[in-house]
């Protein structure tokens, strides 16, 4: 009885990091549009601010349903606190790191790349914390680096500063990966969350007084008078923070952090299939094949391993 219940969480949980790939796909539109029309700091500290006001006002309405946890003792709250706090600075430093990148010139699909290196990065990582995998997950991150790279990169790849940057910003996301991996199963997922984007909200401001204000504050502000900074703005804000990183962070409870890490990559198909639903974009016989191995590496890693068969 309690192997079906942990095996249905499992189900539940698998779905929605699956969810919260799909709406960090479709998200890739309106964070490139936002960016460009108010600033790439100004973009990621006001959707980070917005996520988190949208997350207490869903708090307070979960709380009377008794769907969310309140802290019991100063001790969990002291557990939240930090928990929060670690996951919005990765996350911080991550999502400028890449900010920065794509300001520098990155190419959008190369920075989809080396940005989901987190799955590679994750399981490596994960060997230091007893995180161990099984060899389905490892050949599942294999097949998924393939399939990444046929889906993204269609240049000649060579290094430049952008990608040290975006190599860095894989490595925060995998930490970050790794922090709600920790502390998932001791806090109530909305609180932390909650936490992590206020954080992460006033450590942009930051950059976004420094690069996007201090030049010039009237023409800063006069960016906001346009409807095409504001939907980009609540789309990011309320459905990209608010609610899909809500979702990873419930959404990894019971799930090995790989495996997590792999579901998630799901956001560069996504992605590219919205480009070529909605932008009416062609997909290459080489974008569809990069499609295919990585669906194919994350339903492979979802296969009981032996492990799971004595358990």
């Amino acid at each position: 009885m309690k192997q079906t219940a942990s095996s249905t969480l499992k189900k539940r949980n698998t779905f929605l990091l699956i969810l919260t790939a799909f709406i960090w796909g479709i998200a890739f539109v309106a964070q490139s549009e936002g960016g460009d029309v108010i600033g790439a700091y100004s973009f990621n500290c006001i959707r980070s601010i917005i996520g988190s006001l949208f997350l207490i006002i869903v708090i307070k309405l979960l709380d009377k349903t008794g769907l969310t946890k309140k802290p019991e003792s100063k001790k969990s709250q002291r557990t939240l606190l930090l928990g929060g706090v670690l996951c919005g600075f990765a996350l911080c430093i991550a999502t400028n790191l890449q900010q920065m990148a794509l300001y520098l010139g990155a190419p959008v699909g190369k920075a989809g790349f080396l940005t989901a290196c987190y799955i590679l990065l994750v399981p490596i990582l994960g060997i230091f914390l007893k995180k161990k995998c099984g060899i389905n997950v490892w050949i599942g991150v294999v097949i998924t680096l393939v399939g990444l790279y046929l889906l993204c990169i269609n240049d000649s790849f060579s290094i430049k500063l952008y990608d040290i940057l975006l190599m860095l910003c894989a490595f925060c996301f995998s930490i970050h990966i790794l922090i709600i991996d920790y502390f998932s199963p001791k806090v109530d997922g909305f609180r932390m969350s909650c936490v992590q984007f206020m954080v992460c909200g006033i450590l942009t401001a930051i950059p976004m007084f420094f690069v996007d204000i201090k030049p010039g504050f009237k023409a800063w502000l006069s960016c906001f008078n346009s409807m095409d900074a504001w939907i980009p703005i609540l789309y990011a804000g309320i459905l990209s923070c608010g609610v899909a990183y809500t979702l990873q962070i419930v959404g990894q409870k019971g799930i090995n952090p790989t495996v997590a890490s792999l579901l998630m990559s799901l956001e560069s198909v996504f992605s590219v299939l919205a480009g070529w639903i909605i932008l009416n974009q062609k997909l290459s016989i080489k974008e569809l094949t990069g499609c295919l191995l990585i669906f194919i590496a994350v339903v492979l890693a979802q296969l009981p391993s032996k492990k799971d068969h004595s358990n």
